[in-house]
């Protein structure tokens, strides 16, 4: 029996999720915007997509109303991809995602969330447990953790060494051929 393209026939609120972000790469996409990545050879770049699914997903995304695309330069005409709400409210299920796959199949934490304005670093839910409240997104720092490479080859991974502030743009280096691996 051939697997189905979609889940028509699921009367679930996780297979219509999955219709929107249920595609290998998408997550990932989403993740990295989370991060800050915006750009197209940024995304390109860190993770390594080919650039037809590259473009597919950020289309999809942008058509569903998670990603908005806007216009950065006029000439030649450039955009970038931001998160929307919508978007933003899948971090609680990559934070959830993301501490399970280091609890289940292995290794140290690439990176640590901790509520900015008291540096307490958040509970696997995204509580702090110094101020007990849920941290906004926007209020979310992000620090290397001990699974992080500290040499990376690509410019994005490189920008995203130091701590930083959840969706806030990266910067990459411009014109930085990347590290030979």
């Amino acid at each position: 029996m051939a697997l189905g393209k979609d889940y028509a026939t699921q009367e679930c609120s996780i297979a219509r999720a999955l219709e929107v972000v249920g595609e290998r790469w998408t997550l990932l996409v989403i993740r990295d915007a989370l991060y800050g990545v915006r750009r197209y050879n940024d995304f390109l770049v860190h993770l390594g997509i080919p650039r037809a699914v590259l473009a597919n997903r950020l289309q999809a995304l942008t058509a569903e109303g998670i990603l908005e695309k806007r216009r950065y330069q006029e000439s030649p005409p450039r955009d970038e991809y931001v998160l929307t709400d919508r978007g933003i409210a899948l971090w609680p299920a990559l934070r959830a995602l993301g501490i399970w796959g280091r609890e289940q199949l292995g290794g140290e934490p690439m990176r640590t969330f901790w509520h900015a304005d008291c540096g307490t670093e958040l509970s696997p839910y995204g509580a702090c447990p110094t101020c007990g409240a849920l941290v906004a997104v926007r209020d979310i720092d992000m620090r290397p953790g001990p699974g992080l490479d500290p040499d990376p080859a690509d410019p994005v991974s490189r920008a995203l060494l130091g701590p930083r502030r959840l969706l806030q743009p990266i910067e990459t280096e411009q014109g930085a051929a990347p590290r030979p691996v």
